[in-house]
Formats: C-alpha cells, sequence, structure tokens
C-alpha cells in the first residue's frame, strides 16, 4: 500500500506495523536502537509500542532502510552545530507525499499563484522546504508565481495587482521575513493565504505563536495566518488553516511521549512529540522530534515550545 492511499485508522495501524517490522530489519541504526531497547517486532502490537529514534540520529548517522542509491540529501538549516541530513533515494515518494497532501487541504496547486518568501533558505542548498515550494511554483499555471528574496516592493505591487483581479494566491514564507515585510507594507489580502513557516532562522526575536500571528493578521489585513509544520527529516507536512491547530494527513500521524519517561508513549494528551510518518519509507518513519506539543483526541495538535538544549532549528520553534 503506498501511504497516500490510507484512509482509516486502521490502515494506518497496520501499514504502521508493517512499516516497522521492515525497517527493524533492513535499517542497521534503527535495528541497533531497538535492540538497545530490547524491542522486536514480535513484542509490538500498537504503535504506541514502536521505538521512535531520536532525531537527533540524523546529524550523527546515516539513517537509511537498506541499501538504495541516494537521489539528492536534504539538510536542515540549524544556525550552529552539525545539520540534519536526509538521505533521499526516491524524490517522486517526497513529490506524491507534499503534493497530494497540499491538494487534500486547499485544492488544486495549479488554481494559485504561489509565492515563496524564503529569503533564509534560497541562500544554502538542500532544503526541502524550497524544493516543495519550487515545486509548487512549477506545478501553477500562473506565470507570476515564483521566490522573493529583498525585493519586497517588488512583491507588494504583484499582491496588490492579484488581489485586484481577485486571483487565489499562497504566500508562504519564513516568519521573520513576513515580518520584515508587513513592518514596510500594509495590505488588506482577501483572495490570498498567507503560511508561515516558523521560525526566525537567528534573524529576530522568537515570538510565541499568537503574538507571531497578531502582527502578521494586522499587517496582512486578512483575518486567519496559516502554517506549515515539517522538518528535513519528514517527508509528509501537518498543516494548520489558523490558531495553531496542526492537522496531519492520512499517513502521517503525531504521538506524544513523557517528558520523564520518554519509552512511555500515548495516543493524546501534553509532552514531546512523537511523529509516524509513513512516507518516510526509506530512511525511519518513527522519529521522536524536540518539540513539545499537545495531540487531542481528534488527532490535531499544537507546537507549545521545544526541550531546553536543544539546536535552534527551522521548523516552528514558537509556543502558543
Amino acid at each position: 500500500m503506498h501511504p497516500t492511499t490510507i484512509q482509516t485508522d486502521t490502515d494506518f495501524n497496520t501499514e504502521a506495523l508493517k512499516v516497522f517490522g521492515h525497517q527493524f530489519e533492513n535499517n542497521p541504526i534503527y535495528r541497533s536502537f531497538c535492540d538497545l531497547l530490547y524491542v522486536h517486532p514480535s513484542d509490538v502490537s500498537c504503535v504506541t509500542q514502536i521505538p521512535f529514534l531520536p532525531i537527533q540520529f540524523f546529524k550523527s548517522h546515516r539513517v537509511l532502510t537498506g541499501n538504495p542509491e541516494i537521489s539528492t540529501v536534504f539538510t536542515s538549516s540549524g544556525t550552529g552545530g552539525k545539520p540534519s541530513q536526509h538521505f533521499v533515494s526516491h524524490l517522486e515518494d517526497y513529490e506524491r507525499s507534499f503534493r497530494t497532501n497540499f491538494e487534500n487541504n486547499y485544492g488544486a496547486v495549479s488554481d494559485y499563484v504561489i509565492l515563496g518568501l524564503l529569503p533564509s533558505y534560497l541562500e544554502r542548498s538542500g532544503s526541502s522546504l524550497v524544493y516543495m515550494v519550487h515545486d509548487f511554483i512549477q506545478q501553477s499555471s500562473h506565470s507570476q508565481s515564483g521566490f522573493y528574496l529583498d525585493n519586497q516592493q517588488e512583491l507588494f505591487d504583484l499582491l496588490t495587482a492579484l488581489e485586484q483581479r481577485g486571483q487565489k494566491t499562497l504566500l508562504i514564507g519564513v516568519s521573520f521575513a513576513l515580518l520584515d515585510f508587513v513592518e514596510r507594507f500594509q495590505m488588506n489580502l482577501q483572495h490570498t493565504i498567507v503560511m508561515e513557516t516558523g521560525g526566525m532562522k537567528g534573524r529576530r526575536k522568537e515570538l510565541i505563536r499568537s503574538e507571531l500571528h497578531s502582527r502578521l493578521k494586522k499587517g496582512f489585513g486578512t483575518n486567519h495566518i496559516h502554517s506549515e509544520y515539517g522538518m528535513t527529516e519528514l517527508f509528509s507536512q501537518a498543516y494548520s488553516q489558523g490558531e495553531g491547530l496542526f492537522e496531519c494527513p492520512k499517513w502521517m500521524k503525531v504521538l506524544v511521549r513523557n517528558t520523564e519517561n520518554p519509552l512511555e508513549v500515548n495516543q493524546i494528551g501534553s509532552g514531546g512529540l512523537n511523529i509516524i510518518d509513513l512516507a518516510n519509507h526509506n530512511s525511519c518513519a518513527f522519529l521522536a522530534t524536540q518539540d513539545l506539543g499537545t495531540v487531542f483526541e481528534s488527532g490535531v495538535f499544537t507546537v507549545n515550545g521545544r526541550f531546553d538544549h536543544s539546536d535552534v532549528r527551522g521548523c516552528n520553534l514558537m509556543v502558543n
């Protein structure tokens, strides 16, 4: 079963256990981690019993299932220390995941003008976010789609023209660049989705999400600020269409681990965020992140902060 075809919790749980068995047998780093915990697939009957690999392993090891030919390497954007590396064998798996997920949440990407305000990501190589947005720009049927660095006046003029003709537009940007823009320009957007990807990248003081969204809503003249939750180590993203409540695609699930006992994992509650991303078929689908959050009974979740002493990273560092 391809992960993007998953529709029910039963399908998800069945596939997750299958992927766990496969990665246990074919991913030497993950197998060693499971062995240290004395966990074997024969001991596991539900997803909360699966070991979750600390995401830091992507900094120090080649986390690979099998021995595939590597087509590209995505790297993280930490402001210090060694970056994470996600070795990718099949880019089409990533493309199918993010295309299907976007369409399920927002409709056909071809209907939108896609504007990427991602200066910090564009100034380096290996960004999975830039790869995704570049693909959206190419899939868009509008010639105005493109990336923006520091040409704020040009972006303002284009947004104004698109609004005047009622064109559906997605403006996706890193938080500090969106804030820089609204400190210079005031808008009243009716046909544009503004989506922040989190993180000040060391350019500005971190803000709690509610304060960030308040400033952006005022500056862009819109009622909602959307958010994207993703990271180098994942092939899938969660989207929030307002209020910092993130929803996963059917092939991705967020669980919570006890901050005092990381081996205690629950379906709902508050704690460290563990992620199952079944699109991560050739790396590791079961990751313990350094984010803190709350998962609700409906499956939606919030990101409430990060563990102390974590690296500054590019994936939604703000608290709610």
